[in-house]
């Protein structure tokens, strides 16, 4: 199968003269992947996101998306491929929420009854059908998130970039966000390709981790792999997310339990175990429930 996106080696340099070269391994996306960029500020992930976009022309280096150079087929690519940037305001335009949302298929040429369809499905999936009358600067951080997520996905992109789509999010926010980043992944097989410093998400949002430093990607693999090589971490001025190292380390003292994605998977195997060594204190507990609801 080939990938999507490839990046063999690129190299830019800026009008101001600063160069960037993101070598190491290559870096390959593949179709229904959902891939997170993990690295300082600085490591050049911006960069390695622009030249996937086709906002920036390499000097040197291979850059293909769906087999075509980004950027020399800027539009082509651009319709197959939704932008979240890590700023809202920067990217929503429309005097409204619904205009913001519809600016694309609007652009397309598409009817109106289309373009109203299309917008009040995307809203209601991502829980803004009640806003779509508002003036986009008053609405709070979460809400223009999702009025950006929603205009990046209204014309079902086969790609979806965001860059650090957690920041400023409120614990409830940055859940629902979660939840709706892998639903589109899951019910629509859109891909995506994921910048954050949130480290405790990752394991939900991720089937494989590249980790870049000072432009080179030093490393690539699934959330277990990567996060249980602390060299790795450690020179990419990284910490894992609490449950990882917490489960790394009980691996590496021999208790192979795994690497929970989330809170519910690792309530779920302490309580297996804790089941397993006790099963009379779950008799126990099951009967005083059975009494309580008597």
């Amino acid at each position: 199968m080939e990938p999507l996106i490839k990046v063999q080696c690129l190299k830019h340099i800026y009008p101001d003269k600063t160069e960037v070269n993101i070598c190491g391994l290559n870096f390959e996306v593949f179709k229904g992947e959902r891939i997170v960029i993990l690295g300082p500020n600085g490591a050049g992930k911006t960069t390695l996101l622009s030249h996937i976009l086709g906002l920036l022309k390499p000097v040197d280096g291979i850059v293909e998306v769906m087999g075509l150079q980004p950027s020399k087929n800027f539009n082509t690519i651009r319709k197959k491929i939704g932008v979240v940037f890590q700023n809202a305001d920067e990217q929503i335009i429309g005097p409204r929420v619904y205009d913001d949302i519809a600016f694309t298929p609007r652009n397309e040429g598409l009817s109106k009854n289309e373009i109203d369809e299309m917008v009040r499905n995307v809203a209601e999936s991502l829980g803004i059908a009640d806003i779509l009358e508002k003036i986009p600067h008053y609405l709070s951080g979460g809400q223009k998130k999702k009025v950006a997520l929603a205009g990046s996905i209204v014309m079902m992109p086969e790609i979806l970039i965001m860059d650090e789509p957690f920041e400023s999010l409120d614990p409830k926010s940055k859940t629902e966000m979660v939840s709706l980043l892998n639903h589109l992944n899951s019910a629509h097989g859109i891909t995506t390709i994921t910048t954050t410093h949130d480290i405790n998400v990752v394991p939900e949002i991720a089937d494989k981790i590249y980790v870049i430093d000072s432009g080179n990607i030093i490393a690539a693999g699934s959330p277990m792999e990567i996060f249980s090589n602390v060299d790795v971490i450690k020179r990419a001025k990284l910490e894992p997310p609490i449950l990882t190292e917490l489960f790394s380390r009980l691996e590496r003292k021999g208790y192979g339990l795994g690497i929970p994605k989330n809170m519910e998977e690792a309530e779920n195997i302490l309580l297996n175990i804790l089941e397993e060594i006790n099963p009379q204190e779950k008799k126990y507990h099951h009967a005083v429930k059975l009494k309580a609801i008597d």
